[in-house]
């Protein structure tokens, strides 16, 4: 009875987590949208004068120009090509559910955020609850993982090895195949993605499963890179599994 409890328990939280980040992911897409749209519209505005005035411009004029160009830039708004990219939207839903699983997992690139007075105080809360949630989902699959750590051990045991030695064979076991799994292997995808270098992708993905995430490297944001349509869904189940791996080692 307990097995099934502890089953069914499992089962609601692992739903209960996505379900929360689903709805998250649904109201900062439903609250930001529009506002990115503006902002969008605005810098297509800017650059259009820009590109008809350009030849007598005063020095002040100019800087202003930098300086909202800037501006634009850093609130991920890129006024280069066509109008087509009005309609690309930064809040698309693969985008917002991969932010939301940034903000519960505290690694917070800063590329994509909140911009709208509702947009942040939604993210405090979601944060306030959302966090908490995190640890415990993480924890909860660290255990299961930790249970198939004792399942090896047993069975190491069973063949007549010492408990010392299954200690440090199963460390090394999840070492070597969590680095594999989650480091080695998806820097190869993030180098053939993305474009960048191995080294750039093993920087990438330790800053963001050490949840550092400086966000000078973020996957998918690339002006003009041909991305498969879940590809940030997929980055984000690999940011859960491999920060479930880490609470693991802790545990082991």
């Amino acid at each position: 009875k307990a097995m099934c409890s502890g089953k069914l328990q499992t089962g609601l939280l692992v739903v209960g987590y996505f379900v929360y980040l689903l709805v998250g992911a649904a109201v900062f897409q439903a609250l930001e949208r529009t506002a990115e749209k503006q902002e969008k519209i605005a810098a297509a505005q800017m650059k259009e004068a820009f590109l008809q005035n350009f030849t007598h411009l005063t020095v002040a004029e100019m800087e202003q120009f930098m300086k909202s160009l800037t501006e634009a830039i850093q609130n991920g708004v890129y006024p280069v090509g066509n109008e087509s990219q009005i309609e690309d939207s930064n809040w698309d839903f693969s985008n917002s559910f991969f932010f939301a699983g940034t903000v519960v997992s505290t690694i917070g690139y800063g590329t994509l955020r909140p911009k709208t007075a509702g947009g942040q105080i939604f993210c405090v809360f979601f944060a306030l609850f959302g966090i908490p949630l995190n640890i415990v989902f993480l924890h909860r699959v660290g255990k299961i993982l930790s249970l198939l750590c004792k399942k090896l051990g047993k069975f190491l045991y069973e063949k007549g090895m010492r408990k010392k030695k299954i200690k440090f064979l199963t460390l090394l076991f999840f070492l070597t195949t969590g680095i594999l799994v989650f480091l080695c292997l998806p820097s190869l995808f993030f180098q053939i993605t993305e474009g960048w270098s191995y080294s750039e992708g093993i920087y990438f993905a330790f800053i963001t499963l050490s949840t550092i995430g400086f966000g000078d490297y973020v996957v998918g944001k690339q002006p003009g890179r041909n991305y498969f349509s879940y590809y940030r869904t997929l980055v984000a189940i690999w940011i859960l599994f491999g920060l479930a791996w880490i609470a693991l080692l802790f545990n082991l």
